[in-house]
Parts: C-alpha cells; sequence; structure tokens
C-alpha cells in the first residue's frame, strides 16, 4: 500500500504533537529515513509519521491520492511538517494539499528542508512539545551543522553564522563538562532544548573546546550544531527574570545526562506512564536494609542580615526549581508531578510571606520551616483525600529548600537493597534506579503519593506507613509483599521458600498473562467478560490496547483536560476524544463527564467553598449549576459517536430526578448532532446502589466505582492510615451493595471501575455477582483477563 502510518505514539493532550508526512520517490529511502528518525525519540513522545512513497514493486514516485492519505493519517490539530525528497514532488504535494479539507490544508505545511536532516530535526523537536512554527523552523535549519563544520575557521562573514550576543553585567554564568559517551546527540539536545522551554530567559549556549557558538538554547539545530563530545567544555550565558532557574535546570538537566544514562547512579527515564508495564511493582522484593533519611540537620546554620537571607533564599528556591522544571521535561506522565510542585513554588503569594518573615528578622531556614510546616498542616487538615495527601508535596519541598540552604546534597546515592525512608519524595523517587533498589518501605505516608506512585510506575515494588522499619539495622535482611503490605525483618528459611514461591507464582501469571492478553477473556461456562482499561490520557489508550483491553470503561475528561487553561469547546474535546479512540484503534469509549468537586478540581470552573466538599456538589450535582459545560461535553461525544462506537456516563448520582435531567440534557443535544450514544450511570454512594431499579427506565448501563463506593460506606477515607484498614479488600458491605445493584440491572451490561476491579483475585466473585465488565488500570488488562479465564 503506497501510504503507510510509520509511527503514531501520540504522548498526551496537554502538549502540542505534530504529524509528520514524508514524501518521497522510493519506499526503501523513506522507511530508512524514518527508521532512523524514529529513534532520536522516546516511544511514548515520537510524533506520527506517515509515509507517501513508491510502492514495495519498486515503483518510483508517489501519486496524489497517496498523499491525501499520508496527510489525513498524520492529521493533528496542533499541524502537520510535509518534507519531500526532491523539488519534483512538490507540485504533486501541494496538489494533494488543495484537496484536503479547510481545516487540514490551513495547518499543513511543506518545508524545503532536506529529507533526511529535516526529517530528524523535525522528529527530534516534535517530540519536546514544540508547536508547528518551531518545528517548521528546526527542519529548515538542520543544515546549520553541516554548514558550520564545513565552514572556513574566519566565520566572519558566513551568513549563516549566529551573531554573539550582547552580555549585560547581570548575566550569570555556567560551565560544565560534557559526561555523556557520545556527547549532546540531537536527543540530548532536545532534552536540553525542552527543559528551558517557556522559561523568560535568554540562554546562549558555547562549545568552549572548539570555540562554537554562541547559539540560542531555544533552537535544537543551533545547539547540534555546537558539535558538544564527550570531554569537552559547554558554558552557558543566562539572562531574563528566570536566569536562576534556567541555570538550575542545566545543571540538574546535565547531571542526568540530559535524559542519557550516566555515570553510576543514572536518573533512569521512567516508563511513558505513571503505571508499571512489567508489574514489577507487585513482585516480592527481598535484600539488606538500607536506610536513607530527607531531614537536614539545620543546627549548624549561621543567619546573615536580612539581604544575606533573602540572596539565600531566593538562590536556594531557584536551585529547587531548576530540577522540578528538569524532570518536568524529561519523558514520562511523572512530569506533570514536578510542573506542579514547580508552579507551587512559584506562587508569588507563597514567596511573599517568605520575603515577609526574612524581613521581621526571621532566618531563611526559620521562615521555609515555619511557613511551608503551616501549609502542609493545613492541606493535612482538609476532610478530601486527595489534597490531604498533597502536604506531603509541600514537606518535600521544603526539606528540599532546606538542603540547598545547608549546602546538602538530598540524593540516597546508590541503592543496592531495599530502600527505608521516612517518606517518599518525587524527586527522591526519580533518582532510584529499578536495577538495584529491589523495593522501598516508608516509614510514614499513604499508598497515594505522588513519590510512591512515581517508583512503582518504575517498577519498584512499595510498602508504606510501616513506621518500625526505622528501627531496622542497616544490612538486616528484609522482604516485603506490595500485593498484601507486608515486611519481613530477618525472615525464616520457611518465609524465604514463600516469599520465592509467591514471586514465581506471580512472573509466571504475568508471562502468561502477557501471551493471552489478545483473547478474549471467557469464563469457564463460556462467558465473555470485557476487560477495559480506565484512561486519563492518550499513553493510558495506546498501553491499553498494547495489553488487550477490549476498550475503555472509563475516560476521565477531567484528567484529560486538567492541564488546560479555559473550558474545551465542544470541537476541541471532540479532537481529544477522537485521538483518544485512535489510541484505542477504535474499540468502545464509555466517556465519564466532568466529575467535578471534591478532591476533583478544573482551573477553568468556578467553585464555591464548601466545609465538606466530598460531600457537597460533586459530579453531576455541579454540572446543574453549570449545564452549558455539559452540553458542550455531551456535543463533543455525540460528534465523536460517528466516527466510533461511544457510550456516555453520568458520575455521582443519588436520585432520579437529576438522571432524568441529564438523559433530557442528551437526548436534545442527540437530536441536533444526529449522534449514537448508550447512557449509564456511575454507582458511588449507598443511595444509587440500594435504588438502582430506579434507574432502569432511563439508562442502558451502570458502572460501579467501588472506591467511592466504599469510602461514603464504611465512613472511612482509604488514605487515612488510621482508618484505611476499614476500606481495604472489599468490606462485606460493600458486596452487599455491588451485589443489589448488579442484581437491578441483570441482562444488562454492568461494570465496575474502581481499584477492586483490578484485583485479579476477586475477579470470579464479581462473575458471580453478575458483572459483565471489569475497567481497570491498563497495566492490569492482561493479568485480569487470566484470572476470568483460571478462576471463574
Amino acid at each position: 500500500m503506497p501510504s503507510q502510518t510509520i509511527s503514531c505514539l501520540d504522548e498526551g493532550v496537554d502538549k502540542p504533537m505534530i504529524g509528520i508526512v514524508v514524501v518521497s520517490h522510493s519506499r526503501a529511502v523513506a522507511q530508512a529515513a524514518v527508521d532512523f528518525a524514529s529513534q532520536l525519540a522516546p516511544a511514548d513522545q515520537r510524533p506520527v509519521i506517515a509515509v507517501a512513497a513508491g510502492s514495495d514493486n519498486q515503483a518510483l514516485g508517489a501519486t496524489v491520492p497517496d498523499i491525501v492519505a499520508a496527510l489525513e493519517a498524520a492529521d493533528s490539530p496542533d499541524g502537520v511538517v510535509v518534507l519531500v525528497d526532491l523539488g519534483s514532488a512538490v507540485d504533486t504535494v501541494a496538489e494533494a494539499v488543495s484537496r484536503l479539507a479547510v481545516a487540514i490544508a490551513n495547518h499543513t505545511v511543506i518545508t524545503p528542508a532536506p529529507l533526511f536532516e529535516g526529517l530528524v530535526a523535525a522528529v527530534a523537536t516534535a517530540a519536546t512539545g514544540a508547536d508547528l512554527a518551531t518545528v517548521v523552523a528546526a527542519a529548515n535549519a538542520s543544515l546549520t551543522s553541516k554548514t558550520k563544520q564545513l565552514a572556513t575557521t574566519d566565520e566572519t562573514d558566513d551568513p549563516a553564522a549566529l551573531p554573539a550576543p550582547v552580555t549585560p553585567a547581570e548575566a550569570q554564568s555556567l560551565t560544565l563538562t560534557i559526561t555523556n559517551e557520545h556527547g549532546l546527540q540531537l536527543r540530548q539536545a532536545a532534552t536540553l532544548v525542552a527543559g528551558l522551554r517557556g522559561l523568560e530567559a535568554d540562554v546562549q549556549l558555547t562549545n568552549d573546546t572548539l570555540g562554537r557558538g554562541p547559539a540560542p538554547a531555544s533552537s535544537l539545530a543551533g545547539v547540534a550544531a555546537l558539535g558538544l563530545r564527550q570531554g569537552q567544555t559547554l558554558s552557558a550565558t543566562i539572562t531574563g527574570p528566570e536566569a536562576a532557574v534556567a541555570l538550575g535546570t542545566i545543571r540538574y538537566l546535565a547531571e542526568a545526562g540530559f535524559g542519557e544514562e550516566t555515570g553510576d547512579d543514572p536518573i533512569a527515564e521512567t516508563d511513558g506512564e505513571v503505571t508499571d508495564h512489567n508489574h514489577s511493582g507487585r513482585q516480592i522484593a527481598v535484600g539488606p536494609a538500607r536506610h536513607f533519611s530527607t531531614m537536614v540537620d539545620t543546627k549548624a546554620y549561621q543567619p546573615g542580615d536580612v539581604a544575606t537571607e533573602r540572596a539565600r533564599l531566593d538562590r536556594a528556591v531557584n536551585s529547587v526549581l531548576g530540577r522540578l522544571n528538569a524532570q518536568a521535561q524529561l519523558p514520562g506522565r511523572q512530569a506533570t508531578v514536578f510542573s506542579a510542585q514547580a508552579i507551587l513554588l512559584k506562587d508569588p503569594e507563597l514567596t511573599e510571606a517568605l520575603h515577609d518573615g526574612l524581613d521581621n528578622g526571621r532566618s531563611a531556614v526559620a521562615v521555609v520551616q515555619g511557613d511551608f510546616s503551616a501549609l502542609a498542616a493545613e492541606l493535612a487538615a482538609l476532610d478530601d483525600p486527595y489534597l490531604r495527601e498533597r502536604s506531603h508535596d509541600i514537606t518535600s519541598l521544603a526539606r528540599q529548600i532546606i538542603a540547598e540552604l545547608m549546602g546538602v546534597q538530598l540524593n540516597p546515592g546508590r541503592v543496592d537493597g531495599v530502600l527505608i525512608v521516612d517518606q517518599l519524595d518525587p524527586l527522591t523517587a526519580v533518582t532510584l534506579s529499578p536495577e538495584r533498589c529491589l523495593g522501598v518501605i516508608t516509614c510514614s505516608g499513604g499508598a497515594t503519593g505522588h513519590g510512591v506512585l512515581i517508583a512503582t510506575a518504575r517498577g519498584i515494588p512499595v510498602v508504606t506507613d510501616k513506621p518500625e522499619a526505622a528501627a531496622i539495622d542497616v544490612n538486616t535482611v528484609v522482604g516485603l509483599d506490595p500485593v498484601q503490605g507486608r515486611i519481613w525483618v530477618n525472615p525464616t528459611m520457611a518465609d524465604l521458600a514463600e516469599l520465592e514461591r509467591l514471586a514465581m507464582e506471580r512472573r509466571n501469571e504475568v508471562t502468561l498473562a502477557a501471551e493471552l492478553c489478545h483473547q478474549p477473556a471467557l469464563t469457564s461456562q463460556g462467558q465473555r467478560i470485557l476487560v477495559e482499561a480506565n484512561i486519563s490520557n492518550l499513553t493510558d489508550a495506546r498501553t491499553a490496547a498494547g495489553n488487550g483491553a477490549d476498550g475503555s470503561g472509563l475516560v476521565r475528561t477531567e484528567a484529560l483536560f486538567a492541564d488546560w487553561n479555559h473550558a474545551p469547546s465542544a470541537e476541541e474535546q471532540a479532537a481529544v476524544f477522537q485521538q483518544i479512540a485512535r489510541g484505542l484503534d477504535g474499540r468502545m469509549l464509555t466517556i465519564r463527564t466532568w466529575d467535578v468537586g471534591g478532591d476533583k478540581l478544573l482551573p477553568w470552573l468556578p467553585g464555591t467553598a464548601e466545609a465538606n466538599p466530598m460531600l457537597g456538589e460533586r459530579g453531576l450535582r455541579a454540572l446543574r449549576r453549570h449545564p452549558d459545560l455539559l452540553i458542550d461535553q455531551l456535543t463533543a461525544i455525540a460528534l465523536t459517536s460517528r466516527r466510533t462506537p461511544v457510550r456516555v456516563m453520568f458520575p455521582m448520582v443519588t436520585e432520579v430526578a437529576e438522571v432524568r435531567w441529564a438523559v433530557d440534557v442528551l437526548n436534545q443535544v442527540l437530536a441536533k448532532t444526529r449522534g449514537n450514544v448508550a447512557v449509564g450511570v456511575m454507582i458511588e454512594t449507598p443511595a444509587a446502589a440500594l435504588r438502582a431499579a430506579d434507574f432502569t427506565s432511563l439508562v442502558d448501563f451502570i458502572s460501579i466505582g467501588t472506591n467511592d463506593l466504599t469510602q461514603y460506606t464504611m465512613a472511612a477515607d482509604r488514605t487515612n492510615t488510621a482508618v484505611s484498614h476499614l476500606t481495604q479488600g472489599g468490606p462485606e458491605a460493600v458486596w452487599d451493595l455491588i451485589a443489589l445493584a448488579a442484581q437491578a440491572f441483570a441482562g444488562r451490561p454492568v461494570a465496575v471501575c474502581g481499584d477492586l476491579a483490578g484485583d485479579p483475585d476477586l475477579a470470579s466473585r464479581f462473575v458471580s455477582l453478575g458483572v459483565t465488565e471489569l475497567s481497570v488500570r491498563p497495566a492490569l488488562v492482561g493479568l485480569v483477563k487470566l484470572a476470568v479465564r483460571t478462576r471463574t
């Protein structure tokens, strides 16, 4: 087939992702160029690349229909860049563009860049989240490196030479040695460019060893043209309001090998999502105990005058911001964690409060300890569990700043064994090597802390909230099971044999689940149980499809658009939903309408302060106050249904009247858009479960959200360690409610989308109650399918 999509691994909906089309007379040439360029971007950051080329039977040249098909395959709301091998193809491409829909043609750009260099630059730049103009500029400038290397030593007349900037007296500077084995190749250069993007700073880079530069750090081609190799010296001159943050970012990216592992203690990249692909986070770990404390002794701190303390504090904050900003630009969904922490640290009210404390004669250490502790205490006292867990983020930031003030590096270093830590903060979690750190035990903190989630995502098993672990001596043999949440100190031979048996059993399950994941999950009676995925972004969708998901049982729309600075229009939402559908290979989408309120807040949705937000205007209740938002979203869902099978699901319902209102709004939208969607409600409260039969005349299916149902039934917050034991494993009262709801909808789809659905040991019980669908985290699809086949 002349037109072929080579790669379609979109990263996420919160960053631009440009589509790329390669037009070549020869398919072999095009394929080779794409194969090479694709290696320069992480798989989860790689843009769509479509090829229109000569056919496989050696025919040369791409036809207009070939090119049209490729352009449509690579189309993205963020734009499409077209590269051609020979000038004779330009007219053919222009003809193809003229046949496209106006919306696609308007954001399609044909670049005159050379095919190979231009494609390499375009892929590497697009992978950083750059916009269309930046990607086109990078492609067009792709010959800069060759031009400079072949130029004479006297470059004063070289029109391509970058002018030397005027360096103001207040400029900051940094000099460092490149340690990467192969120097700053395009991927590492792209990491540097992406890390500095968005900062209010002008960064000029120079290869001091070769005398090349300066080059602006905003230009991928310019940075690559510096030709930095291992052992050579890179210098940076930085000006602008965020010069200090940019300096810290460069320093931290260099320590992290610009995204490439270097040295004995690399900062390993995570997978593309906060999900353990290999299920290593479920594995047993046994090894020697290693301790690391993030507590910093401040008794030796010597305060200075107000000006000195302010300079120290600002320097420390900017250094931490640099690390956070650098991590926010590295691949992986954990980037959003660090972005959020950086935003918090730059909060002008927080900065003002810290400076006021300094003006009142307090030391930098004292104001950080006092103000951050007060903020953490406020969050810890809140009713909703999500915000309470975020108090650990505040504590983590305070410790990082204090470490900077004391000149202490908070890094556990090389961990060969089981790490015992008071709390696992995100910056510590990303430094742990999954190959060396066998597991982590925290002395305090819940299982939903960002550091714990990041470590688990990277395949490191974690057991949380074990204060007794603080007394374990270094080198003592420790065992841990993250599934049971247990630890063993000096395990006996019998303990070790049982742990090895469990470890082997889980490894075998993972292997078999992967082999069979794309086959239907059939019970022993021949009933098919759909095993679907809970989706929060495009990476989730692609991971779910790769793991054999039967569709999505929950698309969290509030997560998809959490970072948007405006309420997305119906058309914008429909475009994102369609991307999710493509990620799932066209399988069924179950889209939950805005589930806002309580612990789920959106920056563009006005809200009111509530004494107890978890019992306030959540889900559908909140949307009755903002019906326009619901109408836009239902319109987007209806538009999506024209191209892919879609169901809509209303969250947090308790009575018939609110469901009837929502269904009426949906019917009005469907009448206008000619959409076709099934409709359901979430069963998340005891009231909805007890009266599920009342909804049978209004909706087609139900989905039981066991997380909220358990908390509301047991009056216990699962993140509160004092009462979390009441919510674990599925209390019998909750199972009774699940049975009532399933019985009311017997003969119709009954789904479960909470954490209990992802427990393979519970699959048989769900099936016995009449559950027909289980929606789980993307990485668990194969394991749950296996459990349905072997345990029901």
